[in-house]
């Protein structure tokens, strides 16, 4: 999840971790990049509920996969 990743400071003085694309087409060095954290207030509610929500949806699939299996 954390290949070819590092931390950068955005242009509105937040700090995320991104992760380069390569580089944008005229763009005299500049590059494409994702974003995997934002660390700020809405960045860290969206990745806490990706982790809270993703044991929930295992085990609801768990779940289901056993009622599958006992009929």
């Amino acid at each position: 999840m954390f290949e070819n990743c590092r931390l950068a400071r955005m242009s509105d003085g937040h700090y995320c971790i991104v992760r380069d694309l390569g580089p944008v087409k005229g763009g005299k060095g500049m590059k494409h990049h994702e974003v995997i954290i934002d660390f700020n207030r809405r960045g860290m509610v969206t990745l806490l509920k990706r982790l809270l929500t993703r044991p929930q949806r295992a085990e609801l699939a768990r779940l289901h996969d056993l009622q599958e299996t006992s009929r």
